[in-house]
């Protein structure tokens, strides 16, 4: 039964059940998935939960405590998704990509982590790359920047993925005209001034983002090969 206010609105119904942190955060990413940090407010999860605002601060400290929390459930599923027993470069690919996936489905995480970057759950990921460097033989001297670089290239790409993608849902250009435009306008440059640039026109209105990405951290791969240990061969029983 939906009760009113002395002054006759509707006020949703009070939640006879109890109310967990796991819930609370799954709503968030439900509500900042459909509208963006706008659409969370504590206001709104209240109604959303059919809760009070003592049900809500009793497991989180603010809105920004809420955003944090629910940015690091996002990225643990990324690392729960991981292959535990695949080869580390393969497993490096999964897990940049899956960073970037989660980003994309979510883009209000990466606004997020740029925030507070070294969030528990963005830790994890880091140290699981680290892990993964060293067991394909990257010497201790180098895995630093070696992490550093993979970690700055998978968040800023996807980061900026998300950004241009929340501008165009702003705006009346879906990315395929997007595209087109902007190819239309670097096929009509100076060749004699920007020949890569003019000469990459032809590709700017076809590329697939995910596939963009893939092909940088294939890249990055290829380049820390030539930092790697070599592998020593087991003996012969």
């Amino acid at each position: 039964m939906v009760k009113r206010t002395a002054k006759g609105s509707a006020r949703a119904p009070r939640r006879t059940e109890s109310l967990s942190r796991e819930v609370i955060i799954r709503t968030a990413i439900e509500m900042l998935d459909g509208g963006g940090e706008k659409a969370l407010t504590l206001r709104a999860l209240t109604v959303r939960l059919s809760t009070g605002y003592g049900a809500i601060y009793h497991h989180v400290a603010d809105k920004g405590d809420l955003l944090a929390t629910a940015a690091d459930e996002v990225i643990t599923g990324v690392m729960s998704g991981a292959v535990a027993d695949a080869d580390p470069r393969t497993a490096l690919r999964v897990l940049a990509l899956g960073l970037f996936d989660a980003i994309d489905a979510h883009p209000w995480v990466g606004a997020e982590f740029s925030r507070q970057p070294w969030r528990p759950a963005l830790l994890d990921f880091y140290e699981g790359v680290g892990r993964l460097l060293d067991a394909l033989g990257v010497p201790e001297k180098a895995r630093f920047d070696a992490a550093g670089t993979l970690v700055n290239y998978v968040l800023g790409v996807a980061a900026q993925n998300a950004a241009n993608a929340r501008l165009r849902a702003g705006s009346d250009t879906d990315r395929e005209t997007f595209l087109e435009n902007a190819a239309t306008q670097w096929a009509q440059i100076d060749p004699g001034r920007y020949p890569f640039v003019h000469a990459a026109a032809t590709h700017l209105g076809e590329h697939d983002d995910r596939e963009q990405f893939l092909a940088g951290v294939d890249i990055f791969l290829a380049g820390i090969s030539t930092l790697c240990r070599p592998r020593r061969s087991r003996p012969r029983q």
